[in-house]
Formats: C-alpha cells, structure tokens, sequence
C-alpha cells in the first residue's frame, strides 16, 4: 500500500492506494497518522477510492487510527468509499461511527462546518 499527503488548508488528505490488510498498509498508516498528529495536524481525511480491499487487520487500523485521532482532539474523515468497503462498514456497524463523504470539497468544508457547530 502506498500513502500520498496533500494539504487543502489546514486538512491533510491521505489518499491511500492498494490493499489494507495485516502486513500490508496497516503499520505504515498508523506510523503516517502517528507523524501527522505529532505536527500538530487534526484535521484528515481518508481517501480510499483506490482501495480495492480491506481485511480485518486493516479496518482495526482505521477504527485505531479514528480512535488516536479523537483523543488528541482532532477528526478523521473518510472519502470515496467503494461499494465494497461501503458493505463492510455496515455488516460491521461502523458506519455509523464514522463520517463518510463521496465529494473531497464536502468533506474539507465539514471540519469548518464542526468548529462553528
């Protein structure tokens, strides 16, 4: 799995490329988030449009990584879920634990929208 940063303001977006799964993408995610949140960044999104699959491993990584992330008072959005991942989300009930988004400007102006809120 490769991680590509980008910044639109002060979110940073991830766009994750490949499979997340126990070997493959699930350390280097938690090293990626790790790193951004020690500079300060509390405002990422997810992209996972070109995540063709994900296993156990690798949703405990991204429900982690939520959890890391919300204790140091930011919030973690995902972006472009496919179908797949879409159905895994709901079978496991976590879709309702995270806000997901299929417009990247959608989910940028969200952070601003929960600061006024």
């Amino acid at each position: 799995m490769q991680i590509e940063e980008r910044k639109t303001g002060d979110v940073v977006v991830l766009d994750l490329k490949g499979r997340v799964m126990l070997g493959e993408g699930d350390e280097l995610l938690k090293d990626k988030v790790n790193s951004l949140l020690q500079q300060g960044s509390k405002k990422l999104i997810l992209n996972l449009a070109d995540v063709p699959y994900i296993d156990s491993a690798g949703l405990g990584e991204i429900v982690r990584t939520f959890t890391t992330v919300s204790r140091q008072g930011g919030s973690l959005k995902l972006l472009n879920l496919t179908k797949r991942i879409t159905d895994l989300l709901a079978i496991t009930k976590l879709l309702t634990v995270f806000e997901t988004y299929d417009s990247e400007s959608e989910a940028v102006q969200s952070f601003s929208a929960s600061a006024k809120a």
